[in-house]
């Protein structure tokens, strides 16, 4: 079979950044089981068992080396994916091979390794929120004061600054950010367990010296970087680590989510566009589009992440007693594919961020087209102050208002509120002040400067520290 005859996957061949593709790959999650059996070895020789230093350095000596073919060729006789591997690596280091995996089950290293490639893909998407948050830092602060409209309803409300609608977005993945970082804190390995949780193998290998079985999983533990195990298990790790991890990628796709349709609905309003490249197509028909393909994929990726994180719930919720292998399968997928779809996501937020056009000249006219509603409390309240009743001047406004967005809509006239409003008597007295009372820094109100305080208060201080490089090429 070619490789034009079998299935690419998507989110390796077009989405996802390379590192954490290649986090997901056999090399990397076998090498991580190769780690363990490392790690047991040697923790249990320090307490005492008898396996020899050279069958310690022969398995460190093979770590690398893997014979693709040859696994294959194991499990398709032994249908166990941990048994294949154990027996090639006992082939490769045969002075160690009847130590390999000594007291152990299989989710010793299915469990622990995946745990250690979670915890990883965390950080690397911790590194993906950061910059994300340093571009959208960076454009909240160069719109910090431009005037636009605000919408409530996708209906025209008061006016914010695009700036400050920018540190909406960026609010929502401040909070992913702490998510992800608590989890990463947080996070246990299995540890050493045994078949069904009981540590009964090892305590029969230590001839019943708790301490030393206790001793055991804390030396792994800390040999594959972690300060705790989960203090009781059944054969698995309770599949709810795996729902916490889920609810959190799923909470970073809700905020992308977010962004995109509102950058989808801007782009539509004209006011921000996603960056394109310069001979980048929209249509093959129409050839004037320029489509918000970014943010598109953004949502698209998005809805598979929220989707896939109920999976993980499903599993949690249906695990029979010591553990039920209908996990296993579905592990497999999700949940890498999970972390997948949200570097895509990161890596695609940030570009838009970083390149996002934004058009003053719009923002300006759909402010001045819509801004004698908006003023009309100025407008109101100016009357009042110059001696004018407060009930009659709210009547006077909602008479003309009414007539004003009638001949907008059928006539398609321009909005001719204040000309209405000039031309009545209840409104002499402040006709002259109209113009002041319709100038946008009126109504934008404290937009500025919540940018500001937002930067400074709650983005900076957590991206200090942080690595904040390029990411990878945006594909297709």
């Amino acid at each position: 079979m070619t490789d034009a005859e079998r299935f690419d996957h998507p989110l390796i061949e077009r989405y996802a950044g390379r590192e954490m593709a290649a986090l997901f790959a056999p090399r990397r999650r076998h090498g991580t089981w190769r780690d363990l059996w490392i790690a047991l070895a040697r923790a249990e020789q320090e307490l005492g068992l008898e396996i020899t230093s050279e069958q310690i350095a022969q398995l460190e000596a093979h770590r690398d080396e893997f014979d693709w073919a040859r696994v294959a060729e194991f499990e398709k006789e032994l249908r166990h994916d941990v048994m294949a591997h154990v027996h090639h690596y006992g082939e490769l280091a045969p002075a160690a091979r009847g130590i390999i995996h000594l007291g152990a089950t299989s989710c010793f290293v299915t469990d622990n390794g995946d745990l250690m490639l979670y915890r990883e893909a965390l950080r690397q998407v911790e590194a993906r929120l950061c910059a994300t948050l340093a571009a959208l830092a960076e454009f909240a602060r160069e719109h910090r004061a431009l005037a636009c409209l605000g919408y409530t309803h996708y209906q025209v409300a008061q006016p914010v600054t695009v700036g400050k609608r920018a540190c909406l977005w960026a609010q929502d993945l401040v909070l992913d950010l702490d998510e992800v970082r608590r989890l990463i804190e947080w996070m246990p390995c299995r540890g050493v367990k045994g078949t069904t949780g009981t540590q009964a193998s090892f305590l029969a290998l230590f001839d019943g010296d708790h301490e030393k079985v206790r001793a055991l999983d804390e030396k792994v533990c800390a040999a594959i970087g972690f300060e705790r195990s989960i203090a009781v298990s059944g054969q698995t790790y309770t599949r709810k680590i795996d729902a916490r991890i889920h609810d959190v990628l799923s909470g970073i796709a809700q905020s992308a989510a977010k962004f995109a349709n509102d950058m989808r609905l801007l782009s539509h309003e004209g006011e921000v566009e996603e960056p394109s490249e310069k001979s980048q197509i929209g249509s093959s028909a129409m050839a004037y589009k320029k489509n918000p393909m970014r943010c598109e994929r953004v949502n698209a990726l998005s809805r598979y992440v929220m989707a896939a994180a109920g999976t993980s719930a499903q599993t949690a919720a249906t695990q029979w007693l010591e553990r039920t292998l209908d996990d296993s399968a579905i592990r497999r997928i999700a949940i890498p594919e999970s972390f997948l779809a949200i570097d895509g996501i990161l890596m695609l937020m940030t570009n838009v961020a970083r390149g996002a056009v934004v058009y003053p000249k719009v923002c300006e006219r759909k402010l001045r087209e819509n801004l004698p509603f908006l003023a009309t409390e100025e407008i109101l309240m100016a009357g009042v102050r110059a001696g004018g009743d407060r009930q009659e001047l709210h009547e006077v406004i909602r008479r003309h208002s009414r007539e004003a967005a009638r001949q907008v809509k059928a006539e398609g006239r321009a909005n001719p509120l204040l000309e209405l409003l000039r031309e009545d008597a209840a409104f002499a007295a402040v006709r002259d002040q109209f113009d002041d009372l319709l100038d946008p820094a009126r109504f934008i109100g404290r937009c500025p400067e919540q940018v500001d305080e937002f930067i400074a208060g709650e983005i900076e201080p957590r991206l200090v520290g942080a690595s904040l490089d390029g990411i990878d090429e945006i594909r297709v």
